[in-house]
């Protein structure tokens, strides 16, 4: 028979969202309960945000060998050990595992159970040899990767995130489907390692970025040799005797020795028996209100198994989110408006808050747009990496209601804007500060600055200058 437990909080799901809630429970007092049938960590630990900024950081160092002549230092075409490179990234992996370990949340005080859960009724849970009957149940069982009905494709060995990093032999060229995040961060390591990168994408590269912004990358990924389709429809996939043929568009052929699907996610809830709960769910995941709260006042889900949007920081924020509710009863919910995101490619592609399209569909004309380049920065002069740009969309009173960033280290810049969108800030509490120089954060400054720049030196104030001086 099975054993039964009664808990305050029981959680479907180790990922970053699982385990944000699981700790914070605990730590709160809670009698705590984990569920987690594959890896510790999830997703982003194991196949998505932690190996692929470890691959990111080896391409970029044979990068920066082949750049070194720009300052005068002459060296040769870095060589690849493509296994050493796919040693570290496990390493790196293996170096932060211990933070989500099954150890580290039982010291804690964690009962963790390493079975897939199902729902067996509205409060119990059922897993392995395991019944929880909990006040609180919490899914967060994340999503895994799309592959898209396109003839074929079902027939052929295909790479998704999780498969991409066991790889121990470079990829002579790496075929993509899917120009969005993972696809552009993926075609440019790929090709910086040495492998032959085509991406294939149905509409344009990264469709939710500021559209020049995007196009000043795509521009950057084929200077680089990444070979570019946008606006493509792939109409066949087949196995071919030297690896795989991709036809598209109008019986276009492009051959490659590996695929890489790249196609979106979907959230994993098939195994849940939602319905024995009263859990209600589409297909872009399970339905949930402001405070993050199921059909069933009980039940809460977070992460990418509610669809969008599908990033580990939102999941560490949605679980506050959920801890405040479920633990503390107060009404606490989601606001999106302030949630960066960010492209990791060199240059590197950050985003926050309304697009300009978006402002000026709610805003109309009181949209105003600011822009400060990255070629009038001396820091990335000095560093020669002066591709890109900050973009800033206000309204009439300077009040920041968007930004994007094109450049280096964009994403540690976006955060700032994050907070100044946060507390409604105006472009006036950013023209005010004091930075360092030269740092790359003085492009933020330039772009305030340039909101009043108009104004400033517009005539009525060389009139009240000119009056000033005549009087003193």
């Amino acid at each position: 028979m099975a054993e039964v437990l009664e808990c305050d909080v029981c959680v479907i799901g180790a990922g970053a969202a699982g385990l944000s809630v699981a700790v914070g429970a605990v730590q709160l007092g809670a009698r705590t309960v984990l569920f987690e049938k594959g890896e510790m960590g999830g997703d982003c630990l194991n196949y998505g945000c932690v190996p692929s900024k470890a691959l990111l950081a080896a391409a970029h160092a044979a990068q920066t060998v082949r750049d070194a002549r720009r300052f005068g230092l002459r060296c040769a075409e870095p060589q690849v050990d493509f296994p050493a490179v796919m040693t570290h990234v496990r390493e790196v992996i293996e170096q932060i595992a211990p933070h989500d370990s099954v150890e580290r949340l039982e010291g804690l005080g964690v009962r963790v159970v390493r079975a897939a859960a199902a729902f067996s009724g509205p409060n119990e849970v059922s897993g392995g040899a395991l019944r929880v009957r909990a006040r609180r149940i919490v899914i967060a069982t994340g999503s895994s990767a799309v592959i898209p009905p396109v003839p074929g494709l079902s027939d052929v060995a295909v790479l998704t995130n999780q498969t991409l990093f066991t790889l121990q032999e470079r990829p002579a060229h790496l075929l993509i489907l899917g120009g969005g995040p993972v696809g552009v961060e993926m075609a440019q390591a790929f090709r910086r390692l040495g492998s032959a990168v085509t991406v294939f994408e149905q509409g344009r590269l990264l469709a939710r970025d500021e559209p020049q912004f995007a196009r000043v990358l795509a521009e950057r990924l084929a200077s680089e040799g990444v070979t570019l389709h946008q606006n493509a429809q792939v109409t066949r996939v087949a196995r071919a005797a030297d690896g795989i043929v991709v036809t598209f568009g109008e019986g276009r052929e492009v051959r490659g020795s590996h695929l890489l699907v790249a196609a979106g996610r979907r959230p994993q809830l098939r195994e849940l028996a939602l319905e024995r709960a009263g859990v209600e769910h589409t297909g872009e995941g399970i339905t949930v209100d402001a405070r993050l709260r199921t059909t069933n006042g009980r039940v809460y889900a977070l992460g990418d198994v509610i669809g969008r949007p599908q990033f580990t920081h939102s999941a560490g924020y949605q679980a506050g989110i959920v801890i405040r509710n479920a633990l503390f009863r107060l009404p606490a919910k989601v606001d999106y408006r302030a949630l960066p995101w960010v492209t990791y490619t060199d240059p590197e592609l950050a985003h926050v808050g309304l697009t300009e399209a978006e402002a000026r569909e709610r805003l109309g004309p009181s949209v105003q747009i600011v822009r400060a380049d990255f070629a009038h920065n001396d820091r990335v002069r000095a560093e020669r990496q002066t591709d890109g740009a900050i973009k800033v969309v206000t309204d009439r009173r300077g009040t920041v209601l968007g930004v994007d960033i094109l450049g280096p280290h964009a994403g540690e810049l976006i955060g700032l804007w994050s907070l100044a969108i946060t507390r409604g800030l105006k472009l006036s509490a950013l023209t005010g500060m004091i930075l360092p120089y030269p740092t790359r954060a003085e492009i933020s400054k330039a772009a305030a600055s340039a909101f009043y720049v108009p104004k400033l030196f517009s005539p009525w104030p060389k009139r009240l200058v000119r009056l000033l001086l005549a009087v003193s």
